[in-house]
């Protein structure tokens, strides 16, 4: 048993095996894509079908090979992506007779995700935007407290002009959202204001100005920022290795030290 325990942890570790998952994981994407063309869908409804069948028991396989490998249940169940991959699985087999259910089908497409964990670039990048999270949370405060300050602003100035842009609150802000965004906001949403009032054009402006230009700017240097913290911790300088060398040291000495003095 332990040998084939052993056998089944080489397998699931190697990289062949892990590289032809992940292909039958895009596989499996994309025949859920071709599946969202009626012309391609029911002309070969029962492929689509096997198809389906095929890659949900090799999957089976897999999560199975991947449990016996683990030293027990509860550390297989422990990380994260295992879960995930389970309940994918599992929700797989409850569909019965070949009916499909639009959110099992999503939820196949979302195991494209474990190609995360096997393309170190994007793990970077998961890293990056996990370390960003708190930092995300103060900018999302700055900006809403600014949508909110704009958007009462806006409903007050330009209720009567442009009731379809700014006739309530929650119309504002999403007005606002789309001049943020820069797309059409100035012969979609500005000049129409601008024959009615012309001195409209200081609340256009000074709102892209501090949102477009600073706030997102100041995400965008966020991210950057804990990119290259993640990159470092990943590949660490000389400089790092040599810093974490003397740490043990020192954290050796003292263990000596405490020994010495028990003595």
């Amino acid at each position: 048993m332990n040998q084939f325990r052993e056998f089944c942890r080489n397998l699931a570790d190697s990289k062949p095996f892990t590289g032809i998952i992940i292909s039958l994981i895009l596989l499996n994407a994309v025949i859920i894509g071709l599946e969202t063309y009626p012309s391609i869908y029911i002309s070969n409804q029962n492929l689509f079908i096997l198809a389906d069948r095929v890659l949900l028991w090799i999957f089976t396989v897999e999560i199975l090979i991947r449990l016996i490998g683990s030293k027990s249940i509860s550390s297989f169940f422990k990380e994260p992506w295992n879960v995930f991959d389970f309940i994918i699985v599992a929700s797989g087999h409850l569909v019965t007779g070949g009916h499909y259910v639009t959110v099992l089908r999503i939820l196949r497409v979302l195991r494209v995700l474990r190609a995360i964990s096997v393309i170190p670039s994007l793990r970077k990048m998961v890293n990056a935007l996990l370390m960003t999270i708190p930092s995300m949370g103060t900018i999302l405060l700055l900006l809403g407290i600014f949508f909110y300050i704009y958007g009462v602003i806006g409903t007050m100035l330009f209720q009567d002009v442009a009731p379809e842009y700014f006739g309530s609150l929650h119309a504002s802000l999403l007005s606002l959202f789309q001049v943020v965004t820069l797309e059409s906001w100035a012969s979609g949403v500005m000049r129409p204001i601008l024959e009615e009032d012309p001195s409209a054009w200081w609340f256009f402006v000074t709102f892209i100005l501090i949102g477009t230009f600073v706030i997102f700017n100041l995400f965008v240097g966020v991210v950057v920022n804990n990119v290259e913290e993640a990159s470092q911790e990943e590949n660490p300088s000389p400089a790092d290795l040599k810093l974490i060398e003397v740490q043990k040291e020192l954290a050796e000495i003292k263990q000596l030290l405490k020994d010495n003095r028990r003595t």
